[in-house]
């Protein structure tokens, strides 16, 4: 874990704490992302720090560092973790100092950092999903990946309740937004590849990196397009493919959506073409997306 409060890393368990009186504790005025540690590589560490730092302006909490000595805490942190496979999930908060509501007396921000040692690999069966009952953030909130999860929190069980893996949240106007904490897409009858438009959701960016990889099935013609827009929950249950797209999946096919199945209810061949794209990104893509953690060993 790394610490601003302590200003440094800490590898003992027991001493990975935060203050109680910190404002993201008991008012929830803290923001969060997370990069994956694959093999030894952080996979898209850059777009996931430019959108925590978004983040923290909407939330308005400054950080105490500039983005740069961000990134080298990161890395000097998930080096010394020894971790090849894994998450490493960071945090801004508006500090500790006071219990009231307002954080203007608090002395300084706070950034948190830990690696959690994770085997995850790629998602090859299909999942059931619920629409929600909870409602969903309103688009300020739902925008900034901020630490106020309870909705999140909320629906998932509610899924769980009803035998679902997770569920989909419907917005106001009545179209499909996003799951509890990854995007959704659709493939479309006429072999369209189409996700809801982020003004309302969060920007996902294993979402926005399929968007810049699936062109690759259009030019194969496997795909027809690549697009954002809005989607009602009748087009959505239409759809020949269904899936969540999220860092740690990076694709997991969804082949049933409240007891209706999507398609023939079988795992698409082109979500699991999309699934591979990034899946081949995450072990072996550019070095703009995947930065070498230099390990002391």
């Amino acid at each position: 874990m790394y610490s601003s409060i302590y200003g440094g890393i800490i590898l003992d368990p027991a001493m990975m704490v935060i203050p109680i009186d910190d404002h993201m504790v008991h008012r929830g005025h803290g923001v969060f992302d997370t990069s994956m540690i694959l093999d030894g590589y952080l996979y898209e560490l850059d777009a996931h720090l430019d959108r925590f730092l978004r983040s923290a302006a909407k939330a308005r909490i400054s950080s105490p560092f500039p983005q740069s000595t961000l990134r080298s805490i990161l890395v000097q942190m998930t080096a010394a973790s020894q971790c090849k496979k894994g998450t490493l999930r960071f945090w801004l908060s508006a500090g500790p100092g006071n219990f009231l509501l307002s954080s203007a007396g608090c002395p300084t921000s706070a950034f948190y950092a830990v690696v959690i040692d994770d085997d995850f690999s790629q998602c090859k069966n299909g999942v059931k999903v619920i629409t929600s009952t909870v409602p969903m953030k309103s688009p300020q909130f739902a925008t900034m990946k901020n630490v106020n999860y309870l909705p999140n929190v909320l629906s998932i069980m509610e899924a769980e309740d009803k035998g679902a893996f997770a569920s989909i949240w419907v917005d106001e106007d009545g179209y499909i937004a996003e799951g509890p904490n990854v995007n959704v897409a659709f493939i479309t009858k006429d072999k369209e590849l189409i996700l809801p438009s982020f003004d309302k959701i969060l920007s996902g960016c294993t979402a926005k990196r399929l968007l810049e990889l699936a062109p690759k099935l259009v030019e194969q013609g496997r795909l027809i397009s690549v697009k954002t827009g809005n989607l009602t929950v009748e087009e959505g249950k239409g759809a020949a493919e269904m899936m969540y797209v999220g860092s740690t999946l990076p694709v997991l096919p969804i082949i049933m959506w409240d007891d209706l199945p999507i398609g023939d209810g079988k795992v698409g061949d082109l979500t699991m073409a999309l699934s591979d794209l990034l899946w081949h990104d995450m072990v072996a893509g550019p070095d703009s997306q995947r930065f070498p953690i230099p390990y002391d060993n």
